[in-house]
């Protein structure tokens, strides 16, 4: 029982950490599709980018 744990505790950390270097969206990152315009704006920062798929980056320091 002990080594299950052990092992569960170690794919969880594994995960998070992946999980960090995965993206570099912040909490309030808000992605929102304008279709109109072929876009997506960060609800939060109004950062935009032009892409088929949500972004995986913050951008707020780009505008």
């Amino acid at each position: 029982m002990p080594l299950l744990l052990l092992i569960l505790f170690i794919g969880v950390l594994a995960y998070f950490i992946w999980r960090h270097n995965a993206t570099t969206l912040t909490r309030n990152c808000r992605w929102r599709e304008d279709r109109a315009r072929g876009v997506w704006r960060c609800a939060f920062c109004g950062a935009e980018t032009q892409s088929r798929d949500a972004p995986r980056d913050c951008l707020r320091d780009r505008r």
